[in-house]
Formats: structure tokens, sequence, C-alpha cells
């Protein structure tokens, strides 16, 4: 599919559908009053979703005293999170089963806006904003994402940003506790423009990791006119950590424990900038809503060993580590940089237009995107334990650039809407290794589309239900080899069903209960770049479960408060190959791999529940997230292998608790919050090695407001 029809198509309706053509219904709900891109929106907008939609709102955060990102969004059924470094810096993100690994499956936006550095040519995320940053997270699956893109398979995750404030004001807050943690946040705002600072540290999960985190955000709403207005964001993000990427052996877990870690030389560095500007302006029945984007991501990553079975400081030194001995990382003259830099910008414009065709109340929604990226990629090898300088053994630029769109029209049948929806994608890439002057170019496009329906039954009770195809680009470096030659690799494509009910139980209760099915013709399955362990490979897939989650409020039930509950399980009993996953280069099964397997890291059971009372200044709350089982591997292998990359992961769970004090009449308020009670030791990852869950943290927290 070449650019023509995506562009003819969306001038086309648009002007059939222009505001001069069409009167407004007289029911045709207001714009919103400030300029930004909805994607779940408040309370009316969430139950008239099609799908699945839930938020995790700016009380539970607080209440709860969350501190990662990882432990908000196990509060989202479908949402599998899997730690790395104990701090939630670089969260590994899968809904409905799909592979957590590097959040390679998950659309990340922010504020509706594209989040990860290069969501087209390489979605694996080495950076998360801290979740300070956020008033809000939004979990939207289903029919509703052929909206956002390129990612329209497991479910996309919205960050939201709080709006700056129109009277003068802010907080302090400082936070400190074990594990060296420590967070210091600031906030300033007034006049429709708002300033935050945030700064955390801690030594996290592990020996010899430090790591230190500052954010800037910058934020302002300039009101041009009753229905005119723009939003400013500026951002900037520095991480400047001693982690490192290789797991723990078997005997090393067993001789040394959970926070063993030898790699003391290892280095993170990352820097990331980023800026958008979102307009909106209201003429008649229609919101043209147009966002411009621009990101720079630098990371640099220095480390001494990647996987347990890494032979980068010799296989002397392999061969000891998986005997469980002690290691010497000062004695390995070797250390390698990962060197990394992003630039992507876009611009977007949405329109809406409310009219009446046909004597039918509807909604028209389109959307034209225009995106690119530029990658620059280097590998450095030096010959000392802590070398910043050597050999270049890699030196690519990678291109995408992507047109994309989509149509979409909500008719209106009294309290039934009905959603027929279609996105384009039109993506080029270009591959250059600037060590031998070879090059290459591959497109991928695809048509999407998707249906619908949302059924009003009473105020209580809505029914849902939508059907889309789910479309993934595969990354630069899988289209194009690093001679420049073209690979035979398709896009990942499925189909996707839901059915679901939203709704309340009485006046206290509010719940939604989902079914859905995943079936893949093309699931690309891609292993750790650096360790190199699983080839990239291709198969049928198919997952089918059901979500449930649950809110029940009781806080007013007596003068001095009363309790309230949270639950989200999820329950999949299917996530099957279809078919051998077959390495794209030999066509053979990678792994094990064969019918019936049960796909690894794609757990059967998850649960997050939370009780809590509020009363007067007081707000306690214990929650316990746990999940089931996984396996490792395609072989669904049992028994644990020496180099720890093999062996079913046995579920677990984790228990915290939190104690907050805020009387009124007083800026000050303070909590106490505990993450792993009772210091559960368990597994969370094998990927490139043991990589162990995080231990009991403890931190106490105070917050002045003026």
């Amino acid at each position: 599919m070449s650019r023509t029809p995506i562009l003819v198509t969306f001038g086309a309706v648009a002007a059939m559908l222009a505001p001069g053509a069409i009167a407004a219904p007289q029911s045709a709900p207001l714009p919103p009053e400030l300029p930004r891109v909805e994607v779940v929106g408040e309370d009316l907008a969430r139950r008239e979703q099609p799908g699945s939609a839930q938020v995790i709102t700016a009380d539970e955060l607080r209440s709860s005293r969350t501190l990662t990102v990882p432990e908000a969004l196990r509060r989202a059924s479908g949402v599998h999170v899997r730690d790395e470094e104990g701090f939630g810096l670089r969260p590994n993100i899968g809904i409905r089963g799909l592979n957590p690994t590097r959040s390679t499956k998950v659309l990340l936006l922010e504020d509706g806006l594209p989040a990860s550095y290069a969501p087209y040519g390489d979605n694996a995320s080495y950076y998360h904003a801290p979740l300070e940053r956020y008033e809000r997270i939004e979990v939207l699956k289903g029919v509703g994402m052929l909206r956002f893109g390129p990612q329209t398979i497991g479910g996309a995750i919205n960050y939201v940003t709080p709006m700056p404030p129109d009277a003068l004001g802010g907080y302090l807050q400082a936070v400190g506790g074990n594990l060296g943690y420590s967070s210091l946040r600031a906030r300033v705002g007034g006049a429709g423009l708002s300033l935050e600072l945030m700064r955390r540290a801690g030594d996290a999960a592990r020996d010899n990791q430090r790591l230190r985190q500052d954010d800037v955000n910058l934020k302002y709403v300039l009101d041009l006119g009753e229905d005119h207005a723009v939003t400013f964001k500026a951002s900037r993000l520095g991480e400047d950590s001693q982690v490192t990427y290789s797991g723990l052996t078997a005997a090393e877990y067993a001789n040394f424990g959970r926070r063993y870690n030898p790699f003391r030389n290892d280095t993170f560095e990352i820097t990331r900038y980023g800026g958008s500007a979102t307009h909106r302006i209201v003429f008649g029945p229609a919101t043209l809503l147009t966002s411009a984007y621009a990101y720079r991501f630098d990371r640099d990553w220095w480390r001494q060993s990647s996987t347990t079975t890494d032979t980068q400081c010799g296989t002397a030194f392999r061969d000891a580590r998986l005997r469980g001995e002690r290691v010497d990382v000062d004695a390995c003259n070797s250390t390698q940089g990962r060197l990394r830099s992003y630039d992507t910008r876009g611009i977007e414009p949405r329109l809406s237009v409310f009219h009446g065709l046909g004597g039918i109340e509807q909604e028209f929604e389109a959307s034209l995107r225009w995106h690119r990226e530029d990658q620059t990629r280097f590998q450095v090898n030096g010959t000392s334990p802590r070398a910043r300088t050597g050999t270049v053994v890699e030196d690519n630029r990678r291109e995408t650039r992507a047109l994309s769109a989509h149509v979409a029209n909500t008719f209106r049948f009294g309290n039934l809407l009905v959603l027929p929806i279609v996105r384009f994608e039109d993506i080029d890439n270009e591959r250059v290794n600037r060590l031998n002057g070879r090059g290459g170019s591959k497109g991928v496009d695809a048509v999407v589309p998707g249906l619908g329906v949302n059924w009003t039954l009473s105020e209580d009770l809505t029914v849902f239900a939508g059907w889309h195809e789910g479309f993934a680009p595969p990354r630069v470096e899988d289209l194009i080899d690093n001679d420049g030659g073209s690979v035979d690799l398709e896009p990942e494509r499925s189909r996707n069903l839901e059915f679901g009910l939203r709704g309340r139980l009485g006046s206290r209760t509010t719940y939604e209960a989902v079914a859905f099915a995943n079936d893949f013709d093309r699931q690309i399955a891609v292993g750790s770049v650096a360790g190199g362990s699983t080839p990239l490979a291709v198969g049928e897939a198919r997952y089918v479960g059901a979500e449930l989650a649950l809110d029940w409020n009781g806080r007013d039930l007596g003068a001095a408060g009363g309790p309230y509950a949270r639950a989200a399980l999820t329950w999949l009993p299917t996530a099957r190959q279809e078919s051998a996953f077959v390495a794209v280069a030999t066509g053979l099964p990678v792994g094990g791999s064969a019918p019936g397997n049960r796909l690894p890291y794609a757990p059967r059971t998850m649960a997050s529940a939370r009780l809590g009372w509020a009363g007067g200044p007081w707000d306690a709350s214990v929650e316990v997230q746990a999940i089931g089982w996984q396996w490792a591997d395609f072989a669904n292998t049992i028994a644990p292998r020496a180099d720890g990359q093999v062996g079913r992961i046995a579920g677990h769970g984790v228990v915290n608790a939190a104690l907050n004090w805020s009387p009124d009449g007083t800026p000050w308020s303070a909590f106490v919050t505990v993450k792993n009670l009772f210091d559960r030791d368990y597994i969370v990852d094998r990927t490139r090695g043991i990589l162990p869950g995080a231990p009991r943290q403890v931190a106490v927290g105070a917050q002045y407001r003026f």
C-alpha cells in the first residue's frame, strides 16, 4: 500500500464531514476544555468504550504509596509486569500473555502521544519515566487501540500528567528508607504553568548497584480564547546508574543468595529530552486537535557480561560462574559499550465531528500521523575492566519514516453504540553499516480494521464487544541485515476478540469482567539481543483468558470512616504454541518449540488485591500482588539449568502495606510504606540468568503543600 490511499482517504472523508457541511445534533457532547489527546478519558467516556478500559487513579497511587511503575500496573487486570533492578526504572510489561521482555508488545503513551523512543523501528524499552511524573494511568485494550498505534495487539498504557493549576501553589516532599532509598520532589504552579522537579536514588535489589535518576517537567496551557488553546510540555530525564545486565547462575544463586552481583564496573547512563505542543480549536460541531512532538534519547551501557554464558571475560571466567565460585571482574581486561542515540519526532492532527447524517446521531473521527525515527548505534570494545574507549565493532545508522492514519465513525442507536474503525500504516526503514558502507531499505504497510459495540442496558450495566486485527511492525534490524540484505519477515498479525460487562453492583461496587481470545497467524519472538541465546523466530499462537476488576468503596459508612477494597484477577488457561516457532534465518524450530507447548513468560494466573480503612486523618491498607508459575523457554523445561536461563519459574506473592496521615487544616501530611513486607525471596526472570525480585523496602515520607 502506497501513501497515496492514506492521504486521499483522510482528505476526502474529512472534507465530506467538514464543519460547514453537517449540522451538529442537539445532543452532541461538549468538547474537552483542555487541549490533550484522550485515550480512556473520564467516567462517561470510559463507560462508552467498546473495549476493556481501566484507570489507576491518583487517589489509588497516593493512598497505596506506590513507589514504582510495576507496582502500579499490577493493579490492572491482564497486565504482567516484571521487575529488573528493583527500582522500576525499566519495567518489562506484557498484556494478555504476551512476553513482557523490554515491553516490546505494548503501546506506551504519555498524554496520548508516543512515549517510546522508537515505537516503529525498535520498540524495546530501556527507558521509562518515573511514576512521580504522573497523576493517573490508563490501560486500554480492544478495538479502541486502533485510534493510536502502531502496536495494536495486546494493549495500550497511557500515562497522564497533571494539568497545571490556575491558583498559585505546590508542594515539597521528601522520602527516605532502607537500601539507600531517597526521593525528593517539588512542584510549583499557577496561571496555567507548572514546574516539577524530582530526584531519587538507592542501592536497589543487588550488590554493586547504585541507581540515580533526575526528572524535570514543565507544562503550560495557553488559553487563546473560549474554543482555542495550546498545551506545551518539556521534560528532561537523566539516569546515572551502576547496574549490570547479567543474571545469576543456579550455583551463584544457591551459594551467595539473591543480592550477589560481582559486576561492580558496569554503568548505565541515559539522557532523554522531550517536548510537545497540543493545539485545540473548536469550530461548530468539529474539534481539531493537533499535536507535535520531538524526543532525543541517549543511552550508554558499559558492561563486562550480558548473560551467564557470556564468554566476554573468557571461558574460565564463565565456567567459574557456572560452578558457583566468586569471580574477580577486575581481572577481566574487557568491557563493552552499547552506545545508542535516538531522535524521534512527529506531528498528528486529530479531527472529531459530531453529525447526524441519515438522521442518526454520529461522531466521525480521523487522524493522520507523520513520524520519523533516527537511530545511531555503536558498540565499542575496551581492553580493561573500566575502559570507556576502544575498538568500534558496530556503527549502524537506522532510519524509520512512517505515515499512519485512522478513520472511525461512531453510530448511536439510542443506548447502542457501533464503532467501525480502520487504521493504515505505511512504514519505510533503512539501515546502513557505516563500517563497510553497505546498506539497504525495506517497507512495511498494513490496513488494520476493527468493529466494536457498546450497549448501555441500564445505568448500572454496559455490555461491550469487539473484534480487530492486531498489527506490530518488525524492528529495523529484523527486516534488514547488517550487510543491507532484506530479511523475509512479515509484520506481526493477529485476530483479537473480546466480550465484556462493565457496571455497578449496588451503590458501592464497580466492576469490569472481560473474556478475550487472541489468535496469531504470525507472532514474532525476539530473544535477548545482547545474549543472543534465542534467535529471531516466528510462529502461530493462541491466547484465551478472562479478566476481572473490582472496586468497592465504603469509606463513608460511619463517622469514623470505613473500609475499601480493590482487586484485579487474570486467568489465562491458554497461551499455546499452535505451531513450532522457527528461526527466521534457518527455518528450524528454536529451543525445543513444538505445537501444544505453552509460551514462555505467560503466567496462568495473576492477582492483585488491596484492603484498607480510611477515616479522619488516617488511611491504612494492606495489599497482595501474586503471580502464578511460568515457563522460561519454548520447550517448557521444568528442571533448572546450570546457567539459570532455563527452568520453570515458581509462582510467588508479595505483601505491601501503607499508612497515611493527612489531617485537615494543616499543609502537612506523612506516610510509611513497606514493600515485600515478609521479605519473600523469589525469581522474576531467567532471560539472561536468574534475576531475583526486590527485597523488603521500607520508606517514610512527609509532604508540605502551599
